[in-house]
């Protein structure tokens, strides 16, 4: 059986081309049988009346009327969605035609001019055409496309495709999901109260909603909605937001990815969510953030991935009182300065800030990490492809360093942090700059400047006592190369396989060193059995016995070998 995907068109009429059927799942008959179907519903562009009436085909219908409030209202042709901006002639041509703002300016050829004359104007140099209304779909409102998407399948019968309809009642549906629908509004005043009452998650993500007026005159149908999902969309901001938030009264959720929205839009529009938990508004057009003032007081998670802020723009947000977890991954972040504190004390800026998610950023200063040791409640940090973790560092020891400057960090890069992994690196981060600090001892300027780079160096000492000068490591940059360990694998269960020799990072996890062994053995990793021995310590072997660690925990070194067994 074959779902459908999605309708296109105004009414209850089913176009054929419309379906996206899955041709794997039948043979190439039906595929092929499929294909004339939607042949014979294509007009050819040399259409004539004679060769229609041979065919037997009608004559093809008038240019379709525009309707009226056809300025901001938002089309699909083609598959790319736009708005228009003007209808109307545009000479010498005859006829009406649309002009268009494509979402992807990509699929526009000038700026809302031709020859000489602007019929509208566009934000992008190239984002506007002018198109026919023929080409235009103007979408169906949610009763349709409910009755469209939930109601037909398409399957298979006696060597026949036929169409039927389901037995499934919409107002027991807790969640539906129209993404890349055409739908453009509510529909009949009730409609959608009546026939999906209990609807909690609304997915209209590509819709061809126009504006939050029509969003809101679904919403207030809808009193059970918690999680709406509207990325993708072009929706005109209201002009008195304040009016319209009984219609979004329990909404805890809201994603508006890739809108083209800027924050001072996203404020405007704040008071229609009084009760808004989780927010993500990335990859829009963000680059200065403002303080909310009286709006998402409530807010507990917050998305800001993929849009170029401003350096310290984060600021802006630190007063937000709920606020526990925060996305500013590919935003261009390079520095945090919480300038309220000292070195080593706590900020009163992100009160309630749980988890930060800085990921493929700019940041290569550690004084950025020290910044972070300042939130008094951050237990979840992802910090990954920064340039703290390239060029000569080694990656491992900067994970090392991250943890030893974050005392209370919990998760890592989405791994859980080990005691017996916080103990190695708060050990090893005392011995690293363990001769550092001695030479600053005796000299008050030398011995603050060390405090302000290393502001919990001293109490790490007081933990676990100052590194012995024999243990102190000169701190030096470890190109990728000499991070390898060179690592040789026994098979004592199989004494006919030969030794197999790898280069594996030191920061590599266990369970992906039984993934490489899996592949290589055709063995589950579930089934094997790791220990280790070093030639320092002949005779002993070392169980590899926690699959999340990685390899530099055990202490491991170049030429130590690893023993593979398996039941």
């Amino acid at each position: 059986m074959l779902l459908l995907q999605s309708f296109t068109g105004s009414g209850y009429g089913i176009d054929i081309r419309s379906f996206r059927l899955g041709c794997s799942s039948v043979s190439s008959a039906r595929c092929d049988m499929t294909a004339a179907l939607a042949e014979l519903h294509t007009p050819s562009v040399g259409f004539s009346p004679q060769l229609a009436s041979m065919a037997g085909r009608p004559e093809p219908e008038p240019e379709p009327e525009v309707p009226g409030d056809a300025v901001g209202r938002r089309v699909s042709c083609g598959g790319e969605r736009a708005t228009v901006r003007y209808v109307g002639p545009v000479p010498p041509t005859a006829g009406v035609w649309l002009g268009v703002e494509w979402d992807d300016p990509q699929r526009g050829r000038h700026d809302g001019s031709h020859e000489g004359v602007r019929y509208f104007s566009c934000r992008h140099p190239r984002g506007g055409s002018f198109i026919r209304p023929a080409k235009a779909s103007f979408g169906v409102d949610y009763l349709t496309a409910l009755q469209q998407f939930y109601h037909y399948d398409v399957e298979e019968v006696d060597s026949i495709l036929s169409f039927y309809t389901k037995d499934r009642s919409l107002d027991n549906l807790s969640s539906v999901l129209l993404v890349d629908s055409e739908v453009n509004g509510p529909g009949p005043d009730g409609a959608a109260r009546r026939t999906t009452p209990n609807v909690q998650l609304l997915d209209l993500s590509g819709s061809l909603l126009p504006s939050w007026e029509e969003a809101a005159r679904l919403g207030l149908q809808l009193e059970q909605l918690e999680q709406l999902r509207l990325s993708r969309t072009r929706l005109a901001p209201p002009p008195d937001p304040p009016s319209l938030s009984h219609a979004f009264s329990n909404l805890k959720l809201l994603h508006l990815i890739r809108c083209e929205l800027t924050w001072p839009q996203v404020l405007h529009c704040a008071p229609m969510w009084p009760r808004l938990e989780r927010l993500s508004v990335a990859e829009n057009n963000i680059v200065e953030l403002q303080r909310p003032r009286g709006v998402l007081e409530g807010l507990v998670s917050l998305s800001l991935e993929l849009n170029p802020l401003e350096q310290d723009a984060l600021l802006q947000l630190s007063a937000l009182p709920s606020l526990q977890d925060l996305n500013v991954s590919q935003t261009g972040l390079s520095a945090v300065r919480f300038q309220d504190a000292a070195p080593g004390h706590r900020t009163d800026m992100f009160p309630q800030l749980k988890t930060l998610l800085v990921d493929d950023n700019n940041i290569s200063q550690w004084s950025v990490i020290d910044e972070l040791a300042k939130l008094p409640r951050l237990e979840q940090l992802s910090c990954r492809r920064n340039p703290l973790q390239s060029g000569d560092r080694n990656p491992a020891t900067a994970e090392q360093m991250v943890l030893a400057k974050l005392g209370r960090l919990q998760v890592l890069n989405g791994r859980q942090v080990l005691p017996e992994e916080r103990g190695g690196a708060e050990r090893d981060y005392l011995k690293m700059f363990g001769r550092e600090w001695l030479q600053s001892e005796g000299c008050q300027e030398s011995r603050a400047r060390f405090s302000q780079e290393h502001p919990r160096y001293q109490v790490l000492v007081s933990k676990y006592g100052a590194a012995e000068e024999s243990e102190m490591k000169k701190v030096v940059s470890v190109p990728l190369k000499n991070q390898l360990l060179k690592i040789t694998f026994l098979f004592p269960d199989d004494p006919d396989r030969r030794p197999v020799q790898k280069k594996l990072p030191g920061s590599m996890e266990v369970q992906k060193v039984k993934g490489l062994l899996h592949r290589l053995l055709k063995v589950p990793s579930a089934d094997l059995r790791l220990t280790y021995c070093t030639p320092k310590k002949e005779g002993t072997e070392f169980q590899l016995d926690g699959d999340l660690k990685p390899l530099k925990f055990y202490a491991m070194e170049d030429g130590d070998q690893v023993l593979v067994r398996w039941s």
